[in-house]
This record gives structure tokens, C-alpha cells and sequence, in this order.
């Protein structure tokens, strides 16, 4: 929640505050996540997210944005088994995977997906409380399958049953590739899922909740929240990261070389900068030292070399810190992730925060509906088409 001391409360009876991509403007209150700029913090539900990302699993930091408190091993259970329930898809979801382009964008195909899902959910329309939780649980569980059976097929391969036990780091791993992943890929994977969870109030949070406070159904809501996160300037940073880094990869080129070689030619550099972190991205300091791991568990130390001379190098010539988009591009890929995955994969970690947001939108619900502000054409007057 914004600190109240720095936070004018505006009424009908004020005048507007116009703000370009409402920029500073605190349009609601919520009790999901904080994040202080300055300092480079992130918090869920008061936790820090170095604490969450050592010590809780993905699960557990789903339950705690919908609950407020993280489970008990009874609740845990409970929980994990209600999501175990809902990994399988319905037939014609299936069968529309089956027939979508190869080509067709990942996030394109998982947007209509979600929405195509709402159609075999005799509780889509459903308003009670506990029937939007179920509804959060059978949404979180289902992205995970699409991903990995459009994925699948597009490769000729067959979809894989979902396990009927383990984590969803670990069933999804298993139904991307076919095989049950080592521990170090389900926890790294595990960890990559628990920083993506939930970000405040960014674009996609908001299309979430704007479409939300319409009280449209949660199907919807999602299915806008996943168009929002498919914008390059929202969910696919990672992709455009892991695609440099592939570059100067296949060019045999020096990475500070071909950093300031785009800098002298005013290019972006994708990964680096937040609009609301001054300072390092507290999840890219976790991922950064996940790269590592990974790149000295696999004899391959490429991958962090490129990420850590790119990083000196930004810092030496601009001072822009790294977001998480920058280093979870790499860890995605020597998890064996294509590039084209990453975006869905966000947006399956940020499902878990979009759904909670929703009940917590809809526990106290305003239709969000901001004015624009009018600078176009005035008093003119209709001339006949036939004197145009």
C-alpha cells in the first residue's frame, strides 16, 4: 500500500489530474504486494521476496496473495490438491491446440486458450466467493498444460499427461519436455515462478482489474491481463534479451564491444531499466546469482559471462541498473525454455497474482473508469458528401 504521507486523496469535487501513462497516479489500494523503488524492494503480503524465494515454494506464495497468511501443512495440502485436480484440460481446449498455426504466437494462442476455457466452466459466471477461488485454482492450473501441449504439438510431438502429484514447477517441466526434471531445474524454476507472482499495480495487473471491476467474469479478466503482458513493452523484454544474448553468441562477438556498439547508435539495450525501481531490481539480484548456478552445474559458463560483462558495462556507460528481465531470460533458456516460452511462462507466474487481485477487487469493487482529457477538433459542421 502507498505511504499515506506522500499521497493526496482526491474527490468528485477536485479537479483532474492529468498524467501521461498515469504515471505516479495511485488509482486503488491493495494488500498484495509493495514495492519500494528507492530502496529496491519487493514485498508480497509483507514478506520479502529474498525470504519468499528461499524459503516458500510457488504454491505457497499463491496461497498467501489469495489468503493473506501462507498455509499450514493442512491448508498446504488442501490446496496443492485441489490444483493437482485441475491440470487437464477439456477435449475441445485440445482439439484447438490441435489446430492452431505452428507459427502462431504463444501468447496469442494461450490468450484465446484462457478465454476458450471459460466456455467448458459451469462456474465461469459464478459470483460467490468461494466459487471464484475454485475458479483461481482451475485458471492456474490449466495455463501450465496449454503452454506445454501447444508447445508439443507444434513440434510434432504429443501432448503429456499432467502428473497427479509434485509441484507445478515440476508438472510443468515434465509435460514440456516429457521427462520429470532434476531438483536444481524444479527449484530454480520453482524460484523464477515466485518472483514473477505478483508486481503492484503494473499493465496487465491493471487491465486485469480494470475489466474486472466491470464484474466481467474472471476468464475475461485474464484473457485481457494476458493481451496486455503479450506488448513487448510489458511481458517480452526477456525474449528480446535472450535473443541479443543469442547474437553475440552465434557472431563470435565481444558482448562490451557490441553494448556500446549500440549505445553509439542510440539502440535500447532490452532489460535494463523499471519504471519504478532507482535502483536494481531486487529479482534480478536473485536471478543473477541462479544464472550461475546454473551455467557452473552445466560446465557452460557462457551464458553468465555474457550477462555479467553486458551489466559492467550498462553500469559503466549509462548507470541503468538490470530489471528481472534481464537475467530470467537466461536462466529460462539453460532450463531448456525456447525464447518464444518466456512470455507465456510470465504470464503463467503472474496468474497467480492477476487472480488475487481479482478477489481483492471484487471484495470491495468501484468501477475504474478514468476521463480523458479532449484535444481534437471543436465547432465544426457537417458539410454534405456530395460537396466533400
Amino acid at each position: 500500500m502507498a505511504d499515506q504521507e506522500t499521497v493526496t486523496e482526491l474527490t468528485t469535487d477536485d479537479a483532474p489530474i492529468k498524467a501521461r501513462g498515469l504515471e505516479g497516479v495511485i488509482a486503488l489500494e491493495s494488500e498484495l504486494s509493495s514495492i519500494d523503488g528507492d530502496r529496491g524492494e519487493l514485498v508480497y503480503r509483507g514478506y520479502d521476496i529474498h525470504d519468499l524465494a528461499e524459503h516458500a515454494t510457488f504454491e505457497e506464495v499463491v496461497y498467501l496473495l489469495r489468503h493473506g497468511a501462507l498455509p499450514t501443512q493442512e491448508e498446504f495440502d488442501d490446496f496443492t490438491a485441489h490444483l493437482r485436480s485441475e491440470r487437464t484440460l477439456p477435449d475441445p481446449v485440445l482439439d484447438f491446440l490441435r489446430h492452431t498455426p505452428d507459427d502462431a504466437h504463444p501468447m496469442a494462442v494461450l490468450r484465446t486458450a484462457v478465454s476458450a476455457l471459460g466456455l467448458y466452466d459451469e462456474e465461469a459466471d459464478a459470483v460467490e466467493e468461494d466459487a471464484s477461488h475454485r475458479k483461481a485454482g482451475r485458471i492456474l492450473a490449466k495455463i501450465p498444460a496449454v503452454i506445454a501441449a501447444f508447445d508439443r504439438l507444434r513440434k510434432g510431438k504429443n501432448p503429456v499427461e499432467p502428473l497427479d502429484r509434485g509441484s507445478m514447477a515440476e508438472n510443468f517441466l515434465y509435460m514440456l519436455n516429457g521427462d520429470e526434471p532434476g531438483k536444481a531445474a524444479e527449484k530454480t524454476f520453482d524460484v523464477c515462478l515466485v518472483l514473477h507472482a505478483d508486481h503492484g499495480l503494473n499493465a496487465s495487473t491493471f487491465t486485469n482489474r480494470v475489466i474486472g471491476s466491470t464484474l466481467s467474469d474472471m476468464y475475461s479478466a485474464v484473457s485481457g491481463a494476458i493481451g496486455a503482458l503479450k506488448g513487448r513493452l510489458h511481458g517480452g523484454a526477456n525474449q528480446e534479451v535472450m535473443r541479443m544474448l543469442l547474437d553475440i553468441d552465434e557472431k563470435g562477438a565481444d558482448p562490451v564491444a557490441y553494448v556500446k556498439e549500440r549505445l553509439d547508435e542510440d539502440e535500447r539495450i532490452m532489460g535494463f531499466g523499471h519504471r519504478v525501481y532507482n535502483t536494481m531490481d531486487p529479482r534480478a539480484a536473485i536471478l543473477r546469482d541462479m544464472v550461475k548456478d546454473l551455467s557452473e552445474e552445466a560446465g557452460e559458463m557462457k551464458w553468465y559471462e555474457y550477462t555479467t560483462a553486458i551489466h559492467e558495462t550498462m553500469e559503466a556507460e549509462t548507470g541503468i541498473d538490470p530489471n528481472v528481465d534481464f537475467f530470467s531470460g537466461s536462466t529460462y533458456y539453460q532450463l531448456g525454455l525456447d525464447p518464444d516460452l518466456f512470455t507465456p511462462i510470465f504470464a503463467l507466474s503472474r496468474s497467480a497474482g492477476w487472480t488475487a487481485h481479482l478477489l481483492e477487487q471484487w471484495a470491495d469493487n468501484r468501477l475504474i473508469r478514468p476521463r480523458a482529457q479532449y484535444v481534437g477538433a471543436r465547432n465544426r459542421t457537417v458539410t454534405p458528401i456530395d460537396e466533400r
